[in-house]
């Protein structure tokens, strides 16, 4: 007889007021795993998915793939972007040299103005790199996503199984129950001699 669901759970996180006791030690939680069909789920604690007695983690190649090619595709727009920002701080210097040094032939009598200017030029010039380094500080390292599927040991597989069985049981005997055929009818004759 074919199982009527597959062995793989994956991990969902409900809101904390709809947290019910954990299959495995009856703890208040918010995790769930879900088969894809949606045919059996059950409450479980963060914990004992780190358990390699209890389950497994499936690793999907497609999806760590996708992943990494869309860091990749990330990493490079960002670098595209500093670059062309680079480029343009650049050019914007070279504009600026260019303007001081035609100002410089214009006017050689406001050398002490031209100082002051030099200065708060160095002193934005300062606030940019600081910025910049700033921002390459700010990136914090990602951790690793916890894997979201899992499969469970052949043991607790079993007692899924089993509950799904005894659920489904339990189900055809309130169906029989009710139906009016179910039981005997009481004799309508009297009992003979």
């Amino acid at each position: 007889m074919a199982a009527p669901f597959p062995n793989i759970y994956t991990h969902r996180k409900v809101a904390d007021s709809a947290a019910k006791a954990c299959d495995i030690c009856y703890k208040p939680s918010s995790s769930v795993l879900i088969t894809p069909d949606k045919k059996d789920f059950f409450y479980i604690c963060p914990v004992h998915l780190k358990d390699r007695y209890f389950c497994t983690p499936k690793v999907d190649e497609d999806a760590v793939k996708a992943k990494r090619e869309k860091e990749l595709a990330e990493e490079k727009d960002k670098l595209m972007k500093e670059y062309e920002e680079k480029q343009r701080k650049k050019k914007e210097k070279e504009k600026e040299k260019e303007k001081e040094k035609d100002k410089e032939k214009d006017k050689d009598k406001d050398k002490d103005g031209g100082k002051d200017k030099d200065k708060d030029k160095e002193k934005k010039d300062s606030k940019d790199e600081d910025e910049e380094k700033k921002d390459d500080g700010d990136e914090t390292p990602k951790e690793e996503d916890e894997p979201r599927v899992f499969e469970l040991k052949s043991s607790f597989y079993q007692q899924r199984l089993q509950r799904k069985r005894q659920a489904e049981a339990a189900k055809r005997d309130r169906e029989r129950a009710s139906q009016p055929n179910y039981f005997p009818s009481v004799p309508t004759e009297p009992p003979k001699k």
